[in-house]
């Protein structure tokens, strides 16, 4: 069969909440679609419902991935264009998607993404926390060995950490944050788009006093390690610093006036070392 034969993967995020938040486009894409595959097809029916969409669905979820996958890339390759979706926001993020759209690469299948809702971002644009760069680490692991080594990572890292948590494994995940964060600043984002929508800002201690009655989906937003960051610099010789800045792509002046803050001196004592 020819390349142009094939169904096209449509990869659409549905609302996390209000159904108000699916864009048109998403709308289109799943009337015309030939089939659905949902993470919960109980789930996307209400959906469906809501939009007056019916179309074929097909259940694909973490238990059935390996399976299901070659009966959608048969699908695929007979011509059909499948949208995937999961039960909130965008497949593939923290939701199954990610082992049909490897095998679609490997089998030369067009996937197309349909934007829309994603819980992670939209908790971190209002959390008030730096945006510049981040890790996302999805929901932590409950292996012991494995949960302290990411741990220390979040402890060590000078970008912003985003996680998932469930809400009665909610109390365990900050008192381990508890041990290692000191007052760095921490939001707890919870049930966004919702009735119940709030944001939490605080320490993590100041969190803890909150959280015995907390329901609903739960995203934690950590302030990046400053000091950490700031001692690792401070380490490095004044050229070594410069260059630092300089390779993310700064002017002169604000190298200069980064520098200073970071070590605590007057811009006019770092700008004489690199008048030249």
């Amino acid at each position: 069969m020819e390349e142009n034969e094939k169904g096209i993967l449509y990869i659409v995020a549905t609302p996390i909440g209000n159904l108000e938040d699916i864009t048109l486009r998403a709308i289109r894409i799943l009337k015309e679609a030939d089939l659905i595959a949902a993470e919960d097809t109980r789930h996307t029916l209400k959906l469906l419902n809501h939009l007056n969409i019916s179309k074929p669905m097909i259940s694909y979820h973490r238990h059935n991935e390996e399976v299901r996958v070659d009966t959608l890339i048969k699908e695929l390759k007979e011509g059909k264009n499948i949208a995937l979706v999961s039960d909130a926001g965008t497949p593939g993020i923290c939701d199954p998607g990610e082992e049909i759209i490897k095998k679609c690469i490997e089998e030369n299948i067009k996937i197309v993404p349909i934007p829309g809702a994603c819980a992670m971002i939209n908790a971190l644009i209002v959390s008030g926390i730096d945006t510049s760069e981040f890790t996302f680490f999805g929901f932590l692991p409950l292996n012991k060995k494995t949960r302290k080594i990411k741990l220390e990572e979040i402890k060590n890292s000078n970008k912003t950490i985003i996680l998932y948590e469930a809400p009665h494994k909610l109390k365990t995940t900050l008192n381990d944050l508890n041990e290692i964060l000191d007052e760095r600043k921490i939001v707890l984002a919870r049930e966004i788009t919702k009735i119940h929508e709030e944001y939490i800002r605080g320490s993590v201690k100041e969190l803890l006093e909150l959280v015995d009655n907390l329901k609903g989906e739960m995203i934690i937003i950590i302030e990046k390690n400053n000091i950490e960051k700031e001692n690792d610099l401070n380490n490095l010789s004044l050229e070594e610093h410069y260059k630092f800045y300089e390779n993310q792509g700064l002017e002169k002046k604000e190298i200069i006036k980064k520098i200073a803050k970071d070590r605590n001196v007057n811009k006019n004592e770092i700008y004489k070392k690199f008048i030249d």
